[in-house]
This record gives structure tokens, C-alpha cells and sequence, in this order.
């Protein structure tokens, strides 16, 4: 369930807040699903595009419309503490994913992921649906123009053209999409190959006593292809040395950095959670981008983090913390304070045992302020 609280803030339906109010025996553990929804919530381009989403009509039952339908019961609500089960979209939500179909704790990221999927799989198909609706709208048009149709007329579209006009980003991708470069550059022939691939977020390796910064200059180390990992050079026509890198092409509206804490220990067969101190700070600008980067001193706001507490990934439980009007807010089951940003420090993770409980950030939201 979701506790709706009006905090001293300049008043404005938006304002409201909502947290998970404990286990509900009905639906389990469902805080992984919650953070990851409080996170969105305060991220204000995604907010803003869901209640416009609500505001539409005509929509058959999805996990966006049980998203949308969610955030506008928090946006219009006139108590000032209330409480909204969020009972349609987890039933949703296990209904399109037997992943989720359970009672257990599941994984914060996956359930990010898969839910920026799905909306941007809906809103896709919902714009291939209205193109063709508007193609055969406007073909009965011409065909009156001119009396009937003729195959090499302007009227008659191709698939072609209909691909182009179904395959133009959506509202998810303007938010969240930025592009890699894969670069990789053959020591013999001196011949650089690049292969563009795009995300919604990132997910970066975690070590010691390092910063959110040396994740993402590790992410983008050049790496050497030898021996038995030689590449195969389109120029050379045979395997040869290279080096290998990935680099940050564009860079999205809003940044989500995955922390990977969670690593396969053989010695244990299970997942156990590498609780190590990452520092991530209140600001960020990305410097590991290529030389055609749109934007190459583009600052960023940390505006949410997911935070992981517990020692494994299907144990512990989900807290967040976001920042709304200058205030930060901690968000625990029913409870939510108001922080100071020095607090945010606690949730770098520990500088001793890997295994140890922990709260540490597990997923952080950053958001461009151009």
C-alpha cells in the first residue's frame, strides 16, 4: 500500500507523497516494486508523461493505464494522509510477468527495466495502431479526391513507410535512452570499427572505497583482445590484436545508474552482495564520452536513489530517497522524513566486509538540468 502525506511544501497536486506501508499479506514483498515506482515519481518528466498518458482516453487495461491510473490517485488527492493500495498495478504487473507472479523479494533493477520496457512496448504498438488508423483514414480521403486508388499513387504506403513512422521514439526513449559506442581498433592496420547500441540504463561494476565517477571510467577502460579474444579485421581478413572500448555517444535526459552489487560466488552457489562503500555525488557530469558526444559538459542532479538493505538479492528490503522542491525525503515502509543531503553519505555502503547487511545505493536517477 502507498501512504499519501502533504509535507510542508508549496502546494501543488504533484506534491503529495506516496510510500509503501508495510507487507501486505495479500501481495507479499512488493518493495522492490514500490522504491522503483517512488524513484519515478520524482522524476518529474516521467510523472509529467504518465498523468498525461491518464488523460487520454480510450485505453484497454495495461500496466501503463494501472501506472497511470496509480500516480493520478496520488496527484488528486484531497486527504492530507491517506493511504492507496497500489492492488491493480501489482496484480497487473503479475499477470503480464510470471517473474513477479510471487511473494518473494524480487530485484529492484529487473523490475525497472522490464517496466520502462513494457510502457515504451505500449506506447509503440499504441502509435503503430493510430498510424495505421491514420493511414487508411487519410487513403479513403484520397480516394475520394481522386475517385479511386492507384498503386503508384501518393496514397498507397509502403511498409517501409510505415516502419519509419512506427519506430520513432517514444516518451520513455526521450527520457531515458542515450547511446553506447563500441569501439574497437585493430593494432595491426590501425582500422577503428564503432557499433552504436542504446540504453535505458547503465549498469556499472562496483569496487572498494571508489566513487560513482571510477565506476564509469572503468566502464569505458580500453580493454586488449589477444590470444584466444583476437578480433577478426573486415580490413585484414584475419585475426589480429585490437583494443576495445566503450564509450558514452549521447547522453539521456535522465540518467539511471544500476549499481552491480550483486555477485555469483561459486564457493557458495548463491548471490551474495558486495556491500562496498561507492561514493555517489549530489552532482555529476560525465566526461568518458566519445569525440562526436552531443552535449560533452552536460551536468546532472542526483534526484533519487533505490536503496538495497540486506545481504542478498532476494533478501532485505527497499528504501528511497528522493530530492523534491530542495528537500531530500527518505521514504521506509510508512515512514517518511525529511533528511539532511550530509545523511545521504550513510547509504554509500561499508568499507569492511563484503557480505555484511548493508544500505547501500543500489540504483541512482540523475537528471540533466538542461
Amino acid at each position: 500500500m502507498f501512504t499519501i502525506l502533504s509535507l510542508p511544501f508549496p502546494s501543488h497536486p504533484s506534491l503529495f507523497l506516496f510510500v509503501p506501508a508495510g507487507v501486505d499479506p495479500q501481495f507479499g514483498n512488493t518493495c522492490y516494486c514500490n522504491s522503483v515506482l517512488q524513484a519515478l515519481y520524482f522524476c518529474r518528466p516521467f510523472r509529467e508523461n504518465v498523468l498525461a498518458y491518464k488523460a487520454q482516453q480510450k485505453k484497454k487495461e495495461n500496466l501503463l493505464t494501472c501506472l497511470a491510473d496509480l500516480f493520478h490517485s496520488i496527484t488528486t488527492q484531497k486527504k492530507k494522509v491517506g493511504v492507496i493500495p497500489p492492488k491493480k498495478f501489482i496484480s497487473r504487473l503479475r499477470k503480464e510477468n510470471d517473474l513477479f507472479d510471487n511473494y518473494m523479494q524480487q530485484d529492484a533493477h529487473e523490475f525497472l527495466n522490464y517496466l520502462l520496457n513494457t510502457v515504451a512496448d505500449i506506447l509503440l504498438e499504441e502509435k503503430k495502431l493510430n498510424t495505421v488508423a491514420d493511414i487508411l483514414l487519410e487513403e479513403k480521403k484520397q480516394e475520394k479526391q481522386n475517385g479511386r486508388l492507384k498503386n503508384n499513387g501518393t496514397a498507397i504506403t509502403t511498409e517501409t513507410e510505415l516502419e519509419n513512422k512506427t519506430t520513432e521514439p517514444t516518451w520513455v526513449h526521450d527520457i531515458f535512452k542515450g547511446t553506447l559506442t563500441n569501439e574497437t581498433r585493430c593494432l595491426n592496420c590501425e582500422t577503428v570499427s564503432s557499433k552504436d547500441e542504446d540504453f535505458l540504463d547503465l549498469s556499472v561494476d562496483v569496487e572498494q572505497n571508489t566513487s560513482i565517477t571510477h565506476c564509469l571510467r572503468d566502464f569505458s577502460n580500453t580493454e586488449t583482445l589477444c590470444s584466444e579474444y583476437k578480433y577478426y579485421c573486415e580490413t585484414c581478413c584475419s585475426k589480429q590484436e585490437a583494443q576495445k572500448r566503450m564509450r558514452v555517444k549521447k547522453l539521456p535526459m535522465i540518467l539511471a545508474l544500476h549499481l552491480k552489487r550483486f555477485k555469483y560466488m561459486e564457493q557458495l552457489h548463491r548471490y551474495t552482495k558486495l556491500s562496498y562503500r561507492v561514493v555517489f555525488p549530489l552532482e555529476l557530469r560525465l566526461f568518458n564520452t566519445s569525440g562526436d558526444s552531443v552535449n560533452l559538459d552536460r551536468m546532472y542532479d542526483l534526484v533519487a536513489v533505490v536503496v538495497h538493505c540486506g545481504s542478498g538479492p532476494n533478501r532485505g528490503h527497499y528504501i528511497t530517497i528522493v530530492k523534491s522542491h530542495g528537500f531530500w525525503l527518505l521514504f521506509d515502509d510508512d515512514i517518511v522524513e525529511k533528511i539532511d543531503a550530509q545523511a545521504i553519505e550513510e547509504f554509500y555502503g561499508l568499507t569492511s566486509d563484503i557480505s555484511k547487511n548493508s544500505e547501500s545505493g543500489y540504483i541512482l536517477f540523475y537528471q540533466s538540468r538542461e
